[in-house]
């Protein structure tokens, strides 16, 4: 039986400690699992790759191919990008994709890829003109950011709370969107 591919993305913010769980998660779920990171995320969890990779079956990609090196990730089905931080998304809706998950997501939107992105910014962040306009451009291209009301509100400056981070609603927004429709 196929079991639907899900990248599993993340930037450098404190839920991507988290992400051998929701590897682990979405395994159970039925997805086949491959997990991106920033760079900077990368070295975060730097001690956890080697246990991802066996979680998942699939390496840890962080970092751009070289053009002759083969593929070593099935074609995805859905993207969940989470963490996505304030670098990141306002990256990624502005098109500039000098990080391999960004690339991966902003090439997705014209591959038709379903994307859901679940940003973890503090409340300073939200205040610059550009996280608006980020979010507004992403969802217009069609992706589900799961920000406000029904998704990750933030915290004021330095009162991180990374074990409320929602997870559960980037996974259940992403089994939701690779079902096919249902027709009466």
């Amino acid at each position: 039986m196929h079991r639907p591919v899900l990248y599993l993305f993340g930037s450098a913010a404190p839920p991507v400690q988290q992400f051998a769980g929701v590897a682990r998660d979405a395994r159970t779920a039925g997805f086949d699992v491959c997990v991106g990171l920033t760079p900077t995320a990368a070295r975060w969890l730097d001690g956890e790759v080697a246990l991802l990779e066996e979680l998942t079956g699939h390496p840890v990609r962080s970092e751009y191919k070289q053009p002759a090196d083969p593929d070593v990730w099935p074609q995805a089905n859905v993207i969940v990008f989470a963490p996505v931080t304030f670098n990141s998304l306002n990256a990624w809706a502005l098109g500039l994709t000098h990080h391999f998950v960004v690339g991966v997501v902003a090439e997705g939107i014209g591959k038709g890829i379903p994307t859901i992105a679940m940003p973890c910014v503090n409340t300073a962040y939200v205040q610059h003109p550009q996280f608006d306009r980020s979010v507004a451009t992403l969802r217009g291209a069609g992706v589900s950011v799961l920000y406000g009301p029904g998704g990750f509100e933030p915290n004021e400056p330095g009162k991180g709370r990374p074990g409320g981070y929602p997870w559960h609603l980037a996974m259940t927004e992403a089994a939701r969107m690779i079902q096919p429709p249902h027709n009466p």
